[in-house]
Formats: structure tokens, sequence, C-alpha cells
């Protein structure tokens, strides 16, 4: 994965997701809130209008006691009761009305037409009984009922809120109400506000978001710059340094072949020409001579043989593809000892030869570059080579008491590490796994190798 999608993947999308949820958390919570608020404002409201409509309906009761208190019972006292309640009013659609207890209508100053008709069978849009159900609560004592009336202002059916209250010595309901539309109109407006809070506050974290998004973006950017350069600065050194490794080997493969074997080879000649010319000539004693000669040059053609071999296994040690990777570790052990006086012990378990004759390679190649980066650096008084096999892969260990060196330094160094970013991408490049661990107590190199399937 690139570095420009781990960005996306593991800091943008989260933290998209992170807003999104809190984005509905808020919307969630704020509906609900709403919600509440709304049933609260309108349980208010419509409470104070209950309270009102009381007081109206005791105000139109008091109005009319001189009347009804004093026991007057004739129809001048009761014209005289409908003629002030008929002036009692509080705005266009605030009025009294009075019925008998048989429905009949006794005053309505805003629907005159009604006055004397008997509306007791009257229902409602929903066929309920309005009449009839105001009667009952005035029967029970009075008190609220709700009902769908037609408002003067608007000729049109409206939900409305009644208080009605028995007059029993005349045979009266007297009552007022209020029409819930103006209730529902200032809820609608409180809707309204709620919306918009929610609709600013959703579009607040949606500029969060965006912000927050592109500050990440941008950041993944530099950083992805910054790595491209740096990778680049190591790729060129990496790129020199190989350039250089090529020719540092031509230049050792040439003065081993010019300064050691040419050389014997020449001599070789030389000797076998003389040992010829001496079997030639025919006099006494040149066949012994002649003879002392050619076992010479056998000695320096085995030496030649010999060192044939040493620059071959420089090259790729043949033992590796004859006896395996243990060996050829146990052999370059050997050799480090012989050469450079550090004690190298080795130790192999498990099953080992599961391995792929690449990722042999790559773990023998590893273990060179280690023991010359020991031999280099550490100063090291021992060296301990481990390779474990199990089912999964095989485990090569090399640890030293070496002096240590900080490996996180080393590696984001551009110009340094060469040897340890070697290691890395060798292990990448078979699909392995490579750590180091170095302090002042010494360095420990731990690579794993799947076996090959």
């Amino acid at each position: 994965m690139r570095l420009r999608q781990k960005v996306l993947f593991l800091a943008i999308t989260p933290l998209i997701l992170a807003l999104c949820a809190i984005a509905l958390a808020v919307w969630h919570q704020s509906e609900l809130l709403a919600q509440q608020q709304r049933a609260t404002i309108q349980q208010a409201y419509l409470s104070s209008k209950e309270a009102e409509l009381k007081h109206y309906v005791t105000l139109a009761q008091h109005s009319i006691a001189h009347l009804y208190d004093a026991g007057r019972d004739d129809p001048v006292a009761r014209e005289e009761a409908k003629r002030i309640l008929s002036m009692l009013s509080y705005g266009d659609d605030g009025y009294f009305f009075v019925y008998d207890m048989q429905g009949n209508s006794l005053m309505h100053p805003r629907q005159p037409e009604l006055v004397g008709r008997n509306l007791y069978d009257l229902r409602d849009e929903q066929g309920q009984p309005t009449i009839q159900k105001l009667l009952q609560r005035a029967r029970e004592g009075g008190g609220l009922e709700r009902y769908m009336w037609i408002k003067p202002s608007t000729h049109k059916p409206v939900a409305k809120l009644g208080y009605v209250i028995p007059l029993p010595r005349w045979g009266w309901m007297l009552g007022t109400g209020i029409y819930l539309d103006d209730v529902e109109n200032a809820l609608a407006k409180v809707d309204v506000q709620q919306s918009g809070n929610i609709h600013n506050t959703m579009l607040w974290i949606a500029l969060i978001a965006i912000a927050a998004a592109v500050v990440v973006a941008s950041s993944g950017v530099a950083l992805n710059i910054s790595e491209l350069r740096v990778a680049d600065a190591k790729l060129k050194v990496l790129a020199q340094r190989v350039v250089e490794s090529q020719e540092e080997e031509r230049a050792r493969l040439s003065r081993d072949l010019h300064d050691g074997i040419s050389q014997w080879l020449v001599s070789i000649k030389l000797q076998i020409e003389a040992g010829m010319i001496r079997l030639s000539s025919g006099q006494p004693g040149q066949i012994e001579a002649a003879q002392g000669v050619f076992e010479h040059a056998a000695d320096q053609l085995s030496n030649v043989m010999g060192e044939v071999r040493r620059i071959s296994h420089n090259l790729r040690p043949a033992i590796l593809d004859d006896l395996g990777l243990a060996a050829a570790l146990k052999h370059l052990g050997q050799e480090y000892t012989h050469s450079s006086g550090t004690p190298v012990q080795f130790e192999a378990s498990g099953a080992t030869d599961g391995l792929s004759d690449v990722a042999n390679t790559v773990l023998f190649r590893l273990a060179q570059e280690a023991l010359t980066n020991i031999g280099r650096h550490a100063a090291a008084r021992q060296i301990a080579i481990t390779l474990r096999g199990d089912a999964g892969g095989v485990t090569l260990c090399i640890r030293d008491d070496g002096k240590g060196f900080d490996a996180e330094g080393i590696a984001l160094h551009p110009q340094r590490g060469i040897g340890l970013r070697n290691m890395m991408e060798r292990m990448d490049a078979i699909g392995g796994r490579f750590s180091i661990e170095s302090g002042s107590g010494g360095t420990l190199l731990t690579a794993f190798a799947a076996n090959d399937s």
C-alpha cells in the first residue's frame, strides 16, 4: 500500500467516520431535544390557556351573578344575562356561548344563525358529537373539552379547546373556548427555529470535517513529499554504493587473477617448458632434474586450484548447494574465526531444508553482511549464530557482544546504513521478516523466511 493510500485509510477515513458518527449523534439528540422542548412548550402554553379560559368563564359568571344568584328565573333576567354575555368578548375569535341542557343554542354572538336551533345531534368532520360532549362535561360539573368548530375569522373548521360550566337553576350551559390553530402556529415557529439551529449545527460539523480532512490530506502530501525526497536520496546513495561494490568486486577479482593465478600460471608454464627442454637434451641426469621441475609445477598447480576454489567460494559457496544452509553457515563461522580470531558459535535445530534456493542464498548473504559489519564496527569478543527451523519457516539469529549502535538513526540516515538496508530489501524481496535490536550490551539480528510451499 502506498503512503497516500495509508494516509487515506488510516487517517482521513477514520476521521470522516468519527465526524459522521458525531453528526448523527448530534442530529439525533437535537431532534429528541426539539421534540421534548416542543412538548414542554405546548404543555405550558395549553396550561396557560386553560387557566385563562377558566378565568374568562369565572368573569362571565360574575358578570351575571346579580341576576343568577338573586334567584331570579324570569325571562327578563335570562334575556338580560344573554345580552351581557354577548357583549363580553376578547378578540375576534374570543366569545361566550350558551346552550340549554337539551342542546338548543340560546346565545352565540359570532354565529347568530345558530340561535334557536337544536344542535344536540351536531357532529364534526370525524363524526364526533360536538354538543353532546360539551353537555356531558357540563353535567359532570364543568371542565375542558376538545372539539372541532368553525373559526369566525377564517370560516374554516379548526380544533378548539372549550371550557363549560352548568347553570342548573336556569338549565343552561355556559362556555367559551380558544382555537388551537394559534397554538399550532406558535409551535410551528418554534419548530422552524429548532430546525434552523440543527441545520446550522450540521453545517458547522460539515465545515469542521472538510477542514480537518484538508489538514490531514495536506499533512499526508507533505509527508509523502518528504518521504520521497529521503527515499530518493537513499536510492541515489544505494545505487552509488552498488556501482562502487561492483567495481570493488571487479578490482578484487582482477587483483586475485593477476597477482595470484596469473603469476602462478606463468611460473608453471616456464617450469614445464624448462622440464621439456631438459627431457629433450638427452644428457645424463636431466631426466631426474626434469622430474623435480614437474613436481614443483604440480605443487604450484595445486595452489592455483586452491585459489580458484577460494574465489569461487566467495562468489557463491558450493557447500550451500551441496550440503545446505546449516553447513554453509557453520563453514562461514569457521572461516570468520580463522580470519579474525573472534570465536563464532553455531547452533542449528529443527528442519532447515524447506527453504527455496533464493531464500537460502538471502539468509547466507545476510549472515555474510552481518559478520562483515561486526568485524568493521562492533569490536565484539564473541559471536553466536543460531538457525532454527519449524513448520512455518526458518529463523536466523546472529548475536554479538559488541558496543552496539543506534539502529533507527542509522536506518534513517541517507548516507549510512547501506548494509542494513540491503538486508531489509533482501528479506522484503522474499516476503520475509527482518528486525535488529542494538544497545550497549550488543546487537541481535533476527531474520525469518517462510518455507517454500
